[in-house]
């Protein structure tokens, strides 16, 4: 069973940031291209991220661009998003999903942008 495990999530002020990670048990985990997503109440699911398996291309929608950052570490097999300059509206569950011969995701952790 491949295990996605996210953390880094949490309550932070507007201008704020956080970083989440997302921690894959899967082997051969560089084969598979990574994204986060989040999801707020009332919502559908969005994309916020995406990157390729070797890290070298990378997609943002357009309400994070220049503020949030994708990365990833094969050898740690580690995804990580980067948030900075947090707004209320970021405020969501942020999950991680692995896409490839299978898809994965991570059961989710709670972002909550607020004064």
């Amino acid at each position: 069973q491949v295990q996605l495990v996210e953390s880094g999530g949490g309550l932070v002020q507007p201008g704020g940031s956080l970083r989440l990670s997302c921690a894959s048990s899967k082997s051969a985990f560089s084969i598979y291209g990574a994204g986060w997503y989040r999801q707020a109440p009332g919502k559908q699911r969005e994309l916020v991220a995406g990157i390729t398996t070797d890290g070298a291309t990378t997609n943002y929608a357009d309400s994070v661009k220049g503020r949030f950052t994708i990365s990833r570490d094969n050898a740690k097999n580690t995804v990580y998003l980067q948030m900075n300059s947090l707004k209320p509206e970021d405020t969501a569950v942020y999950y991680c999903r692995l896409t490839g011969p299978v898809e994965y995701w991570g059961q989710g952790t709670q972002v909550t942008v607020s004064s």
